[in-house]
């Protein structure tokens, strides 16, 4: 896990400190008489999350990220921000995809708090198929607002939750199936939020593919790799199918998804974990979820209890 922490009322630091931890970008002073720029970053591979605090007007220049960008306002406004073929202003309370990797963008922070979260965007690919199965091109983003009002909230939310159950504790964050899981939740979400060239809907081909052969392929990679991060796109490729004929291939004989499969599997490792320890070799719940890829220690109790009548306390204490 990365952290940093900014604080400066020196436009030039704030510019290279920027253009370190964005890309190389051009800012300006609207308001001379104030400058501070307060940021703290949290990250880990492969996503970054930002809480900038500006006390005066800055204009912006920035050449492309090559990463996903999203935007949610706290307080104050984004005026003026523009890239190719768009051009639109935010206030409290709006969630944005600032642009696409591959474009400059440009405009205005008016005294504003607000939230920067960055992901790669090759994490599209590794959880959803383009429309088109004839090209290779990746999983993208194509408009900057959100679906529904109903989409921004989960958005919002899915960024607090990895906020502060996962980029608030280094020891949590640290853990690879924490990171994996919750990179890929995020993109998930992403891109159930805003119009995407993604596409679940299965071909003829799909459906030829998705059959039980390739299901059992895809259960044993799951098995032999669940202590290792994994994604949708690793598991189609043991498979030998496509993503979208192995979602399909999941529908159809487990009535599941392939990564509610592999949270099952997870969990029943947890399980073993927590039956074979005892709170006297100091083994914790919370540790062992972590391990496993749960870092939402509520969330995982009740998946727990859901699963084996009983919470993971009690298996630890009575095991």
């Amino acid at each position: 896990m990365e952290t940093l922490t900014f604080d400066s009322d020196d436009l030039d630091r704030t510019e290279e400190f920027l253009s370190q931890a964005y890309a190389k970008m051009r800012i300006g002073n609207g308001t001379p008489d104030s400058s501070r720029a307060r940021i703290h970053r949290s990250a880990i591979d492969p996503v970054s999350v930002d809480e900038l605090d500006l006390d005066f007007d800055m204009s912006y220049a920035v050449t492309p990220l090559g990463r996903i960008c999203l935007c949610v306002v706290h307080e104050g406004t984004i005026e003026d921000h523009v890239y190719q073929g768009v051009s639109d202003s935010f206030g409290p309370g709006d969630v944005v995809s600032f642009a696409p990797p591959e474009l400059s963008y440009a405009g205005r922070v008016h005294a504003a708090r607000y939230n920067i979260t960055m992901l790669d965007p090759e994490l599209l690919s590794q959880i959803a198929a383009t429309a088109d199965p004839r090209r290779t091109e990746p999983v993208r983003l194509t408009g900057h607002r959100p679906h529904t009002p109903a989409a921004a909230d989960r958005l919002r939310a899915t960024i607090r939750h990895v906020q502060e159950h996962v980029l608030s504790d280094p020891a949590v964050a640290d853990q690879p199936l924490v990171a994996s899981t919750a990179a890929q939740h995020l993109a998930a979400v992403v891109l159930a939020t805003f119009p995407n060239t993604a596409s679940t809907d299965p071909t003829g081909s799909d459906r030829q593919d998705a059959h039980p052969a390739a299901l059992r392929r895809a259960l044993a990679h799951i098995e032999d790799n669940a202590d290792r991060p994994l994604t949708v796109a690793q598991i189609a490729q043991a498979a030998h199918v496509s993503v979208r004929a192995l979602q399909y291939a999941f529908r159809r004989h487990l009535d599941s998804t392939p990564l509610a499969y592999v949270r099952q599997v997870r969990l029943s490792h947890a399980h073993d974990e927590l039956t074979a320890a005892g709170p006297e070799d100091g083994s914790t719940v919370t540790d062992i979820a972590a391990r496993w890829g749960f870092y939402h220690p509520g969330r995982f109790a009740t998946l727990y209890r859901q699963t084996y009548e009983r919470s993971p306390r009690r298996t630890l204490r009575d095991d």
